[in-house]
């Protein structure tokens, strides 16, 4: 049995169908926070009736973007319980402080911070870049993609805030994120949580013409209200180049580690070079390198080198850190780009998806940032 009990009204226990409906309710998730809506208190009432269910559910807010799919998976988790022959939903919206009691369980009654701290176990990479147009927002949104499909929980900041272009890479275009009070509820595209500053804009052809401290409070909001949970990795689609951005995403988040996006043209070597040690100049560690637009395979399978070869190459020489991949142009991973389906999902075998599988293959395999943190044993 389960005891109920609402405010205003006298304890009643359960009956043995209403306790299973409840524990079938455990398995719905809220598709934004990706938590079950038990534990988030979004379930009220429960009775039966010969056989009749009617279930009470309290979305977060008015106009809540998640409120079909939640009805459809409570609809069907009851349905599907023994005993019941119908199911009514009645949904109903959370009161102002229900929702202060719902952001200040999700921050575990912390007050508002930054949320990855130095205590935090997420890996955290951030995605740079010396100069734009090297395909660093495309590699980035596959990357977290695949490592999402790796079973990872992973959370992605576009904060290449004059250029972004995550939502549109992801086919989110549009896609807007909930306020629970001052909480932000990043979009849920492919298993990862994304926030964008175009998500906040007029029309994804909105100029942002921002200067360097508002620049600093937009990442610092992202990082500081925005739910993510409990992530496994971060990754962060940082802006071509060493300015206020790069600067400020080392102060935020000194232990990030850095993954330097170049082309294969030995000229860009040098511009490369630069973003990384920015990078090290911050306190933040540079992973590897990954060269995009590497040679493109002809029909007779010769090696068409349009933007030359050995600048990936020259730039983890530089920095002296590994060659994660070396991405090979192609058609597919540029239309894939255009139509919001990331290639690492709507066509693997492609020569590029396995390249940059490879890389989300080897940050899946570093495991949580244990750094620095004491393991809680001793040994006598």
């Amino acid at each position: 049995m389960v005891e109920e009990r609402r405010e205003g009204r006298a304890p009643r226990l359960e009956t043995t169908v209403e306790a299973r409906i409840r524990q079938a309710l455990t398995r719905v998730l809220d598709p934004e926070i990706r938590k079950p809506i038990t534990e988030l208190d979004m379930v009220g009432d429960i009775r039966v009736q010969d056989g009749a269910a009617s279930v009470g559910v309290m979305l977060t807010i008015v106009g809540c973007p998640a409120a079909d799919t939640i009805e459809r998976d409570v609809r069907q988790a009851t349905a599907a319980v023994t005993g019941v022959t119908s199911v009514d939903v009645d949904v109903t919206v959370m009161t102002k402080e229900q929702r202060e009691a719902l952001t200040a369980k999700l921050r575990g009654g912390r007050p508002k911070t930054l949320q990855f701290g130095p205590d935090s176990l997420t890996r955290i990479y951030a995605v740079t870049s010396g100069k734009g147009g090297v395909g660093k927002s495309t590699l980035t949104a596959n990357l977290a993609v695949a490592l999402a499909a790796r079973g990872l929980a992973v959370g992605l900041v576009d904060a290449d805030v004059f250029g972004f272009s995550i939502p549109g890479i992801l086919g989110i275009e549009g896609a807007k994120p909930t306020q629970v009070n001052d909480m932000i509820l990043p979009p849920v595209v492919h298993g990862v949580k994304v926030i964008s500053i175009g998500m906040f804009v007029d029309g994804s052809s909105t100029a942002v013409a921002w200067r360097g401290p508002m620049l600093h409070r937009t990442i610092q909001q992202f990082l500081t209200d925005v739910y993510f949970g409990d992530l496994d990795v971060l990754l962060l689609d940082l802006p071509p180049g060493t300015g206020d951005i790069a600067i400020s995403i080392g102060q935020l988040l000194p232990q990030a580690e850095v993954l330097v996006v170049t082309t294969p043209q030995p000229a860009a070597a040098d511009v490369a070079e630069r973003s990384g040690l920015v990078a090290r100049q911050t306190g933040q560690s540079v992973l590897g390198v990954v060269e995009n637009m590497a040679g493109l395979t002809q029909p007779d399978g010769s090696i068409l080198d349009l933007f030359g070869s050995g600048g990936g190459a020259e730039t983890a020489r530089r920095l002296d850190v590994p060659l994660l991949a070396s991405v090979p142009l192609s058609v597919a991973l540029r239309a894939g780009g255009d139509a919001g389906a990331p290639i690492v999902l709507a066509d693997p075998s492609d020569p590029a998806a396995a390249a940059i599988s490879a890389v989300a293959d080897v940050l899946a395999t570093r495991g949580r940032n244990l750094a620095g943190r004491k393991l809680g044993f001793s040994v006598s």
